[in-house]
């Protein structure tokens, strides 16, 4: 088929390349890999080169997920054969006991969407299964109500695929009650749990003591008649609890008979009519054991649950999965407290979740930064033991390399002022859509007397600017007021002068633009062919990369992604 017409071949070629490397291939690339595939096209080599380029234009205008797609869809082998190679890489130390594959899970509580400190647990859990191969299970955890905002039920699930998770099955806690009721009846005729009724604060004193309460030693048919009542709604909230026995000399009072399920009266659970709930320490365990995970990676934070949890292990004869316990990793400049935010978007503080000044999951991909990014970022973190700082400049410079090679470049002028240049003939600016990359082509400015630049640029004293792609402009001041001349077209000239080069736009061709930012709004104006890349990463030249959020009659909106 590609002796007839090789467009096909050469278009997947450079679609595989585009998709592999994470940007737009050279020619001589995408024309290598055709001619060892198809030698036949070998005799058309003049041709081949010809067609190539077209090629690549046409990949350089699908954004990373368009091209991953496309792909997928018209030549899925090819995807299959890179991540078959990328699956083998070993990006992270080895998880002993992994080598016939692994179960590992995300247990995310569905308290608000997903946010940039779940995506280290998320990534972590993802590379290690892609890496040794096996399930990776999606588990809801939402067995205390306090803690559960019934729209998160759907929108954890949507940070999950834009983040693409390779999930292969979700468990909600919720729906497996009776389970964790059955057991619970099992681990006190068993011995390793009892019912108590003890005041809490009375408890509390017992437990500082290293005493055992007068619960505990209640025969099993008593507790059970307990647990029973329990579950009858006999008792009310804080009247009764089961509790696991432990040591009640260990040396942390924390780990004495700490509380396994307790019931709650409110607030009402969105899913289920319950009475009694588990905690999580044993609905975590009961969950690890019955779904076979292996391997658990999880906070510092949690080693006193680790601990707590052996107790449960034990008395069950089950064997605990692996632990790998990372550092805490502090994360400053954005608003992570799902209640604090809640509260500042019923506040009209935020426009809603995906406010660009937040650290959810849709801020950060409404502000333009690629799911892969935060996956590159995390594993780079890596589960090292030590606290960290995290990064945003890490987390930037990943997306750089994703967007940086796909993005097309245009002109963004902040606070724009009118600059009449005297003496200038009309010129025609030809600007490369991408610097590395011809094949895409050029954007055509006019001048034809009058620029629009930042207002940021008139320092006075100010002797001379290059307008990028255009010319030199000569600045002579009365006062603070400048007037403006036309100083050649010589770029060597302009380098003498240390004269800065900036972005301009035609006065009568240009596009109200607001650029919102972290710290607000930036007015402006770009060039109207932005219209056109809605949705889409670009780069404003001496401004950053940006997301375009919105476009209509009235102008373009884009959000700030980073330098």
């Amino acid at each position: 088929m590609a002796g007839d017409d090789p467009k096909e071949a050469l278009f997947l070629c450079a679609l595989q390349n585009a998709v592999k490397h994470g940007g737009v291939p050279q020619a001589g690339a995408v024309i290598g890999m055709v001619m060892g595939a198809h030698p036949e096209l070998r005799s058309r080599a003049k041709e081949v080169s010809a067609l190539a380029k077209d090629a690549i234009a046409e990949v350089a205008k699908l954004s990373p997920e368009e091209r991953v797609a496309t792909l997928q869809a018209r030549a899925p082998e090819r995807i299959t054969a890179m991540s078959g190679k990328h699956e083998k890489k070993k990006v992270l130390p080895e998880l002993e006991g992994a080598e016939n594959d692994v179960v590992m899970r995300f247990a995310p509580n569905p308290s608000g969407p997903l946010h940039i400190g779940h995506a280290r647990a998320a990534a972590l859990n993802d590379a290690y299964v892609k890496q040794y191969g096996g399930r990776y299970i999606l588990r809801i955890e939402d067995t205390d109500p306090k803690r559960v905002d019934p729209e998160a039920y759907q929108t954890v699930q949507e940070d999950i695929r834009w983040l693409g998770l390779g999930i292969t099955e979700v468990v909600t806690q919720s729906d497996r009650l009776p389970i964790y009721y059955d057991l619970c009846k099992q681990l006190i005729e068993n011995g390793g749990a009892y019912v108590c009724t003890c005041d809490n604060e009375v408890f509390k004193e017992l437990k500082a003591d290293k005493t055992a309460c007068p619960c505990r030693g209640n025969p099993v048919e008593k507790n059970l008649e307990l647990w029973q009542k329990m579950l009858d709604h006999t008792f009310k909230e804080g009247e009764a609890s089961v509790r696991i026995k432990t040591d009640l000399s260990h040396p942390d009072p924390a780990m004495r008979d700490f509380p396994a399920f307790r019931i709650l009266d409110a607030p009402p659970h969105p899913k289920v009519k319950a009475h009694v709930y588990p905690l999580m320490n044993f609905s975590v365990v009961a969950d690890d054991h019955l779904l076979g995970v292996t391997h658990v990676i999880r906070g510092k934070d949690h080693i006193a649950n680790t601990r707590r949890q052996k107790y449960i292990y034990d008395h069950f004869g089950w064997q605990q999965p692996v632990y790998r316990h990372y550092g805490r990793m502090g994360i400053e400049g954005v608003v992570l407290s799902t209640s604090q935010m809640r509260a500042g978007i019923k506040e009209g503080l935020y426009s809603g979740w995906d406010d660009i000044r937040l650290g959810t999951m849709r801020a950060l991909a409404r502000r333009g930064i690629l799911p892969e990014a935060v996956k590159n970022a995390m594993i780079a973190i890596g589960i090292g033991d030590v606290d960290i700082s995290f990064s945003w400049d890490n987390l930037y410079a990943e997306n750089k390399k994703l967007v940086d090679p796909t993005a097309n470049r245009y002109f963004f002028v902040p606070d724009p002022v009118e600059a009449k240049i005297e003496g200038a003939e009309p010129h025609t600016a030809h600007a490369l859509l991408h610097p590395s990359d011809e094949a895409r082509g050029k954007r055509t400015l006019e001048f034809t007397g009058t620029v629009l630049i930042p207002k940021a640029e008139l320092v006075p004293g100010t002797a001379m600017l290059r307008l990028k792609d255009l010319f030199n402009v000569k600045i002579a001041w009365n006062g603070d007021t400048p007037s403006f001349s036309y100083g050649g077209d010589s770029l060597a000239e302009a380098r003498a002068a240390k004269a800065r080069i900036i972005q301009w736009l035609p006065a009568q061709a240009t596009m109200p633009c607001t650029l919102l930012t972290q710290e607000g709004e930036v007015k402006g104006a770009c060039e109207p062919a932005v219209k056109g890349e809605a949705g889409k990463v670009i780069q404003f030249e001496r401004v950053g990369f940006v997301k375009v959020d919105a476009v209509s009659p009235d102008g373009v909106v884009a959000y700030w992604t980073h330098k």
